[in-house]
């Protein structure tokens, strides 16, 4: 087969979908890997590193779109790149559809065959394409959210570890998932007080064993969230409902309760944001103030930390691209069926019942496509 990665083109997105190592794996397995001019600069990876490897280095996305069986990407394509998908073609990357109609839409329109990260599943119900970024995402929330309540920037002037004689910072991380969790492990190991909101006990359970006192669990409630949001420094927003818009758990009304200059992350944002005041921000502007709030709300957040990503990226995206590259979409897709959950959309259907539902498509099972 031959695949293609291009260089992302989503605002300050430095990571790239082959590392020069996966180039060389599939090349090793028999396929043809190209790759455009410079789609590695952003993680240290020259053209030099990916010939070396064995792959073919191209001038333009272009060729590599109209040419390349499969395109292996990072971020979901922007509109530019939508318009020279075509139907037989194969699109492996995240894609977090539920809240973006327009890219739902231009992907029906084109035929694709698109399998998205992070609504492939492992053993439990995991989402283990969606596993390393959540753990970066999760450990960069407090580091952006520590910045922004610098008062330069608009916060309140918190260092969330204190020092002797000042209380430390109050973090509330909505969600025990693994975002939350990574979240509440940088808080912890800042010296902050920290409390964690999940509505799941099993989890919560979990959570208390792990932290050993060190981080407080609570169950969300209503009441709960609403009181701990108000007394909060920083609020991270870490809650993920599989592949469908994230629930709006922090409203408009709660912000006038908050302190002035505190600070919210929301890390749902890919799914729509989990703060009715989010939306989407980028790096090159990562904050916006509502009632005196700070909000950070940037859609690729572990873009910033391209090496590291990319990187724990290629670890789980490799194997599933062997598989498809080797046996054909269709074959490994019957072949794995934590693999065929990745497929959302297929030859002008949706496959994915979450999308289908939020933008009001008729769902087509994966079973049924696969015959």
């Amino acid at each position: 087969m031959r695949i293609g990665t291009v260089r992302e083109i989503k605002n300050h997105e430095y990571r790239v979908g082959l590392t020069p190592e996966s180039a060389r794996e599939l090349v090793a397995h028999g396929h043809e890997v190209w790759v455009e001019t410079g789609a590695g600069n952003g993680i240290g990876a020259s053209d030099a590193d990916y010939e070396a490897a064995g792959a073919t280095i191209k001038a333009d996305a272009p060729t590599l779109f109209a040419e390349c069986e499969m395109i292996v990407k990072v971020k979901e394509p922007q509109a530019g790149e939508r318009a020279m998908l075509r139907r037989g073609q194969i699109l492996y990357t995240y894609l977090h559809l539920a809240p973006d109609a327009e890219q739902t839409a231009d992907l029906v329109k084109s035929g694709v065959t698109a399998i998205a990260y992070e609504t492939v599943t492992g053993a439990g119900n995991a989402l283990p394409l969606l596993k390393p970024m959540s753990q970066v995402a999760g450990r960069m929330a407090i580091q952006a959210g520590a910045t922004a309540l610098e008062k330069a920037n608009g916060g309140r002037g918190v260092l969330l570890g204190g020092v002797p004689g000042v209380l430390p910072g109050k973090v509330v991380v909505i969600g025990g998932g693994v975002v939350g969790v990574n979240a509440a492990q940088m808080a912890v190991g800042l010296g902050a007080d920290v409390t964690i909101l999940d509505r799941d006990p099993d989890v919560l359970e979990r959570l208390d064993n792990h932290f050993e006192g060190r981080a407080r669990t609570l169950y969300s409630g209503k009441a709960a969230l609403a009181a701990l949001v108000a007394e909060a420094d920083l609020v991270i927003g870490a809650v993920l409902i599989p592949g469908a818009a994230a629930p709006k758990l922090v409203t408009r009304d709660m912000l006038s309760t908050m302190k002035p200059g505190a600070v919210l992350v929301d890390v749902a944002i890919d799914q729509g944001g989990c703060f009715e005041t989010s939306h989407a921000t980028t790096h090159a502007e990562p904050t916006y103030v509502v009632d005196g709030v700070v909000h950070y709300c940037v859609a690729n957040m572990p873009g910033a930390v391209a090496r590291t990503s990319t990187y724990a990226l290629n670890n789980v995206t490799l194997p599933h691209a062997l598989r498809i590259a080797n046996m054909g979409w269709k074959q490994a897709l019957l072949a794995d069926q934590h693999l065929a959950a990745g497929l959302n959309v297929h030859d002008g259907k949706v496959t994915y019942e979450a999308v289908a539902r939020e933008l009001g498509y008729d769902y087509v099972p994966v079973a049924d496509v696969l015959g």
